[in-house]
Protein backbone atom coordinates (compact mmCIF):
# COMPACT_ATOMS: atom_id res chain seq x y z
CA UNK A 1 0.00 0.00 0.00
CA UNK A 2 2.14 2.86 -1.31
CA UNK A 3 0.31 6.17 -1.15
CA UNK A 4 2.72 8.09 -3.35
CA UNK A 5 4.55 5.77 -5.72
CA UNK A 6 7.15 5.96 -8.49
CA UNK A 7 4.76 7.65 -10.91
CA UNK A 8 4.36 10.65 -8.60
CA UNK A 9 8.10 10.67 -7.95
CA UNK A 10 8.69 10.85 -11.70
CA UNK A 11 6.24 13.74 -12.00
CA UNK A 12 8.01 15.62 -9.21
CA UNK A 13 11.36 14.94 -10.86
CA UNK A 14 10.09 16.41 -14.11
CA UNK A 15 8.88 19.55 -12.33
CA UNK A 16 12.03 20.52 -10.42
CA UNK A 17 15.81 20.53 -10.39
CA UNK A 18 15.78 20.34 -6.60
CA UNK A 19 16.84 17.08 -4.91
CA UNK A 20 14.03 14.53 -4.72
CA UNK A 21 14.05 12.85 -1.31
CA UNK A 22 11.95 9.66 -1.02
CA UNK A 23 11.19 8.27 2.44
CA UNK A 24 10.03 4.65 2.11
CA UNK A 25 7.87 4.18 5.20
CA UNK A 26 7.10 0.60 4.16
CA UNK A 27 8.07 -3.01 4.80
CA UNK A 28 10.38 -4.79 2.33
CA UNK A 29 11.67 -1.56 0.78
CA UNK A 30 14.31 -3.48 -1.21
CA UNK A 31 11.56 -4.56 -3.59
CA UNK A 32 10.93 -0.94 -4.61
CA UNK A 33 14.40 0.62 -4.68
CA UNK A 34 14.89 0.21 -8.43
CA UNK A 35 11.48 1.66 -9.26
CA UNK A 36 12.04 4.81 -7.21
CA UNK A 37 15.61 5.21 -8.46
CA UNK A 38 14.42 4.92 -12.06
CA UNK A 39 11.71 7.49 -11.29
CA UNK A 40 14.36 10.06 -10.42
CA UNK A 41 14.88 9.91 -6.67
CA UNK A 42 18.13 11.49 -5.50
CA UNK A 43 17.82 10.22 -1.93
CA UNK A 44 16.04 7.08 -0.76
CA UNK A 45 15.58 6.54 2.95
CA UNK A 46 14.57 3.19 4.47
CA UNK A 47 13.62 2.26 8.02
CA UNK A 48 16.21 0.42 10.07
CA UNK A 49 13.40 -1.52 11.74
CA UNK A 50 12.39 -3.35 8.55
CA UNK A 51 15.80 -3.98 6.99
CA UNK A 52 17.43 -7.11 8.47
CA UNK A 53 20.34 -6.75 6.04
CA UNK A 54 20.71 -2.98 6.20
CA UNK A 55 24.26 -2.88 4.88
CA UNK A 56 23.18 -4.81 1.77
CA UNK A 57 20.25 -2.41 1.26
CA UNK A 58 22.57 0.59 1.48
CA UNK A 59 24.97 -0.99 -1.00
CA UNK A 60 22.08 -1.60 -3.41
CA UNK A 61 21.06 2.06 -3.24
CA UNK A 62 24.64 3.06 -4.09
CA UNK A 63 24.59 0.69 -7.06
CA UNK A 64 21.40 2.38 -8.27
CA UNK A 65 23.08 5.78 -8.12
CA UNK A 66 21.05 7.26 -5.27
CA UNK A 67 22.15 8.65 -1.91
CA UNK A 68 21.28 6.10 0.81
CA UNK A 69 19.45 7.17 3.95
CA UNK A 70 18.30 5.36 7.08
CA UNK A 71 15.37 6.28 9.34
CA UNK A 72 14.89 5.55 13.04
CA UNK A 73 11.50 5.51 14.77
CA UNK A 74 11.22 7.26 18.16
CA UNK A 75 11.80 4.10 20.25
CA UNK A 76 14.75 2.86 18.16
CA UNK A 77 18.21 3.31 19.64
CA UNK A 78 20.86 5.29 17.80
CA UNK A 79 23.23 2.37 18.37
CA UNK A 80 21.36 0.39 15.71
CA UNK A 81 23.06 2.68 13.19
CA UNK A 82 26.56 2.31 14.60
CA UNK A 83 27.80 -0.25 12.07
CA UNK A 84 26.52 1.60 8.99
CA UNK A 85 26.99 5.27 9.86
CA UNK A 86 30.03 5.72 7.59
CA UNK A 87 27.97 4.36 4.68
CA UNK A 88 24.97 6.72 4.82
CA UNK A 89 24.45 10.11 3.19
CA UNK A 90 21.34 10.88 5.24
CA UNK A 91 20.07 9.88 8.67
CA UNK A 92 16.46 10.61 9.59
CA UNK A 93 15.02 10.92 13.08
CA UNK A 94 11.27 10.38 13.36
CA UNK A 95 10.10 12.87 15.98
CA UNK A 96 6.60 11.36 16.01
CA UNK A 97 5.45 7.78 15.63
CA UNK A 98 4.67 7.07 11.96
CA UNK A 99 1.05 6.78 10.99
CA UNK A 100 -0.64 10.12 10.44
CA UNK A 101 0.11 13.80 10.03
CA UNK A 102 -0.46 16.58 12.53
CA UNK A 103 1.03 14.82 15.55
CA UNK A 104 2.93 16.70 18.24
CA UNK A 105 6.72 16.73 18.30
CA UNK A 106 8.16 14.30 20.88
CA UNK A 107 10.36 16.51 23.12
CA UNK A 108 12.95 13.79 23.72
CA UNK A 109 13.72 13.92 19.98
CA UNK A 110 15.82 17.05 20.44
CA UNK A 111 18.44 15.28 22.54
CA UNK A 112 18.36 12.33 20.15
CA UNK A 113 19.08 14.69 17.24
CA UNK A 114 21.99 16.20 19.14
CA UNK A 115 23.48 12.78 19.93
CA UNK A 116 23.08 11.61 16.35
CA UNK A 117 24.84 14.71 15.03
CA UNK A 118 27.78 13.90 17.33
CA UNK A 119 27.79 10.26 16.16
CA UNK A 120 27.79 11.28 12.50
CA UNK A 121 30.64 13.73 13.04
CA UNK A 122 32.74 11.32 15.11
CA UNK A 123 32.25 8.20 12.97
CA UNK A 124 33.16 9.41 9.52
CA UNK A 125 29.87 10.83 8.26
CA UNK A 126 30.23 14.52 9.02
CA UNK A 127 28.90 15.36 5.56
CA UNK A 128 25.71 13.35 6.01
CA UNK A 129 22.41 15.20 6.18
CA UNK A 130 20.47 14.91 9.44
CA UNK A 131 16.77 15.02 8.69
CA UNK A 132 13.88 15.32 11.16
CA UNK A 133 10.29 14.36 10.38
CA UNK A 134 7.28 14.88 12.63
CA UNK A 135 5.69 17.79 14.45
CA UNK A 136 7.95 20.39 12.86
CA UNK A 137 6.46 23.88 13.00
CA UNK A 138 7.35 27.43 14.02
CA UNK A 139 7.64 26.34 17.65
CA UNK A 140 9.81 23.24 17.17
CA UNK A 141 11.98 23.96 14.10
CA UNK A 142 14.38 26.06 16.15
CA UNK A 143 15.09 23.31 18.68
CA UNK A 144 15.64 20.75 15.92
CA UNK A 145 18.04 22.94 13.93
CA UNK A 146 19.86 24.05 17.07
CA UNK A 147 20.43 20.37 17.94
CA UNK A 148 21.98 19.70 14.54
CA UNK A 149 19.22 19.02 12.02
CA UNK A 150 19.99 20.11 8.48
CA UNK A 151 16.75 18.99 6.80
CA UNK A 152 13.28 19.57 8.25
CA UNK A 153 10.20 17.79 6.91
CA UNK A 154 7.09 19.95 7.30
CA UNK A 155 3.51 18.95 6.60
CA UNK A 156 0.61 20.27 8.67
CA UNK A 157 2.45 23.45 9.71
CA UNK A 158 2.64 24.46 6.05
CA UNK A 159 -0.42 23.01 4.35
CA UNK A 160 -2.67 23.60 7.34
CA UNK A 161 -1.50 27.08 8.29
CA UNK A 162 -4.47 29.45 8.64
CA UNK A 163 -2.62 32.24 6.82
CA UNK A 164 -1.55 30.06 3.91
CA UNK A 165 1.35 27.95 2.75
CA UNK A 166 3.79 30.83 2.21
CA UNK A 167 3.32 32.08 5.77
CA UNK A 168 3.75 28.57 7.15
CA UNK A 169 7.04 28.19 5.30
CA UNK A 170 8.21 31.62 6.42
CA UNK A 171 7.60 30.88 10.08
CA UNK A 172 9.39 27.53 9.95
CA UNK A 173 12.36 29.04 8.12
CA UNK A 174 12.59 31.89 10.62
CA UNK A 175 12.51 29.49 13.59
CA UNK A 176 15.12 27.26 11.97
CA UNK A 177 17.35 30.26 11.28
CA UNK A 178 17.10 31.39 14.89
CA UNK A 179 17.99 27.89 16.08
CA UNK A 180 20.95 27.74 13.73
CA UNK A 181 22.14 31.15 14.88
CA UNK A 182 21.96 30.08 18.52
CA UNK A 183 23.94 26.90 17.86
CA UNK A 184 26.71 28.71 15.98
CA UNK A 185 26.85 31.98 17.91
CA UNK A 186 25.51 34.05 15.02
CA UNK A 187 23.22 37.05 14.95
CA UNK A 188 19.64 36.47 13.82
CA UNK A 189 20.37 37.95 10.37
CA UNK A 190 23.51 35.81 10.01
CA UNK A 191 21.49 32.77 11.01
CA UNK A 192 18.91 33.58 8.36
CA UNK A 193 21.64 33.81 5.73
CA UNK A 194 23.23 30.57 6.90
CA UNK A 195 19.89 28.80 6.91
CA UNK A 196 19.75 29.08 3.13
CA UNK A 197 21.59 25.75 3.28
CA UNK A 198 19.02 24.30 5.67
CA UNK A 199 16.37 22.40 3.76
CA UNK A 200 12.68 22.57 4.62
CA UNK A 201 10.89 19.77 2.81
CA UNK A 202 7.17 19.45 2.37
CA UNK A 203 5.83 16.14 3.54
CA UNK A 204 4.87 14.64 6.86
CA UNK A 205 4.73 11.53 8.99
CA UNK A 206 1.55 10.14 7.48
CA UNK A 207 2.86 6.99 5.83
CA UNK A 208 3.67 8.79 2.59
CA UNK A 209 7.13 8.25 1.03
Amino acid sequence: NITIGPAVTAAVRAATDLPVDVHLMIEEPDRYLSAFADAGADYITVHQEVCPHLHRTIERMRELGVHPGVTLNPATSLETLAEVIPEVDLALIMSVNPGFGGQGYIPASTEKIRRLRVMLDERGASGAKLEVDGGINGSTAGAASRAGASVLVVGAAVFGHPDGIAEGIRLVRRAAAEGLAASEGLTASEGLAASEGLSAEEGGADGVP
